[in-house]
């Protein structure tokens, strides 16, 4: 590469052209160099005028067989392109987007369909630029990024939630329960109830069907109905790859219990999820987006420290926006828009909160709590935490930098926002009562320490905390635990 007056020559390995910049691997190391202003000659230098974006994801087809699709069909539309959706002969999705003027193809995006852990493995050996997961990238996968040169990927733009999905127990539409508890559930999965009259069923075997290890919402479902009940899953389980697969099995199969994603339950009935206290919950799309519902699957892209062609970037921005969050919940997925519940919409709350107080829990505290809260509306952005951590887990992460965003725009701008703690019932009530209130001020000082554009003097931001006063779920179970303990945002 030479530069327009031929005092600068740059010679290497050409890595990539985004349209705009070449990648060069030089003696000097990596370099970046604008293609404005210099002349490449070689073998690799590619035709500026001719130039096609390409990109490939690589991952969940829980993500990628509809999720995708669709949010780049939307794109296509709010870009001005035209779209054609092709199927290649080894199953991967190839979008092309071509410039009706010119009428010439300017991107390909490439969508490899397998399982989260081929997809982060894709992205690590540089098969795939961007991985899709319905699961958290784990720490060795993120010391494997660092050393292939990616950066790291559970920063703040390399971890990205692009939608909401969650766990479902469902059963066929024959079968006559309704409602299972997660201690149950567990139960099941690990082939220690395998009756369904133990469930109020008929007297029959029941047939387990789940997603597979390899995948993201089979480790999910490890993770967040097995490890806190310190059980395995069963050997007689019927492993699937595929959700639409374990779906249409479950639906043949009038004595099977199937877990899977809320966006591909099919022609089954799910379950709600019930307790000796608490309320039952149903994977409604607030109850998702508060994680009220337990058993919520953030779908994750990992993308990493890589300048992209200007056609991905903007399409990756576009996931933001607020058009891309109707697509999402359309695509039967849950968007993170934020959304307002009225008090009149969540009396089964405040009466389970009357119904379940404990001797430390004063009519004063609860008339205190329903006073504070009458005249706000919650919004459905809450804040939960990982098993034994004070640290937000990924949808919570997520939900940080969104509420941030919103607080940059103005979308609050001369109202109240009021970050309420709550915590388990473990312990003493005043203690719970300290450790809500500092977790509702750091959640509330990780909010306002991101949103770094937003003008503070126009929006009221204060912090208060309830702590056990109001349960989701029973304390008996590591589950309820988790759900009481969480941050709410209260708005006016």
């Amino acid at each position: 590469m030479t530069s327009r007056d031929g005092r600068v020559e740059i010679s290497g390995n050409l890595l990539g052209f985004d349209g705009e910049f070449y990648r060069v691997d030089t003696i000097y190391g990596e370099l970046t160099v604008d293609g404005s202003g210099v002349d490449c000659a070689g073998p690799g230098c590619p035709n500026l005028e001719t130039f096609i974006a390409q990109v490939v994801f690589s991952g969940s087809p829980t993500i990628g067989r509809v999720l995708l699709p669709a949010l780049l069909e939307a794109f296509a539309i709010r870009s001005d392109h035209d779209l054609t959706l092709e199927t290649l002969e080894d199953g991967t999705l190839l979008a092309i987007f071509t410039d009706p003027v010119e009428e010439r193809v300017v991107g390909e995006f490439f969508l490899r369909l397998n399982n989260s852990d081929t997809g982060l493995s894709d992205l690590m050996s540089g098969v795939a630029d961007i991985a899709m997961s319905m699961r958290e990238i784990q720490a060795a996968e993120l010391t494997k990024a660092r050393a292939e040169g990616l950066g790291d990927l559970d920063a703040r733009g390399r971890s990205r939630v692009v939608a909401l999905d969650a766990l479902v127990p469902v059963v066929s539409p024959s079968n006559p329960v309704q409602t299972i508890t997660l201690p149950e559930l567990a139960g099941v999965l690990a082939g220690e109830i395998t009756n369904w009259e133990l469930l109020g069923g008929p007297n029959a075997p029941i047939s387990v069907h789940v997603h597979g290890p390899s995948t993201g919402l089979g480790q999910a479902s490890e993770n967040l109905v097995l490890k806190p009940a310190r059980k395995t899953l069963s050997s007689d389980a019927k492993l699937f790859d595929d959700g639409k697969a374990l779906s249409e099995a479950v639906t043949r199969d009038p004595f099977a219990l199937g877990l899977t994603s809320q966006s591909e339950i099919g022609n089954n009935w799910p379950l709600s999820l019930g307790g000796g206290c608490g309320f039952a919950l149903q994977a409604t799309r607030r109850a998702v987006k508060t994680e009220d519902y337990p058993l919520t699957a953030p779908a994750f892209l990992y993308v990493p420290a890589r300048r992209f062609p200007k056609l991905v970037r903007e399409f990756l921005s576009f996931l933001r926006d607020p058009s891309a969050q109707l697509v999402i919940r359309r695509a039967g997925f849950v968007d993170q828009a934020e959304e307002e519940i009225s008090i009149n919409e969540q009396g089964s709350r405040f009466a389970n909160a009357i119904a379940l107080a404990g001797p430390e829990t004063s009519l004063a505290e609860l008339q205190r709590l329903v006073s504070t809260l009458s005249p706000l509306r919650r919004l459905t952005t809450s804040f939960r935490f990982e098993p034994g951590s004070a640290r937000l887990d990924a949808q919570s992460r997520s939900n940080v930098s969104q509420l941030a965003r919103a607080l940059e725009q103005g979308r609050f701008d001369t109202r109240k926002l009021l970050f309420v703690g709550f915590s388990d019932g473990e312990g003493a009530a005043a203690a719970n009562k300290r450790i809500a209130m500092r977790r509702a001020t750091a959640v509330r000082d990780a909010v306002l320490a991101e949103a770094e554009t937003a003008n503070l003097t126009r929006v009221t931001v204060d912090v208060d905390a309830f702590g056990e006063a109001m349960p989701m779920a029973c304390d008996e179970t590591a589950w309820g635990r988790g759900i009481n303990r969480r941050v709410e945002v209260w708005v006016r």
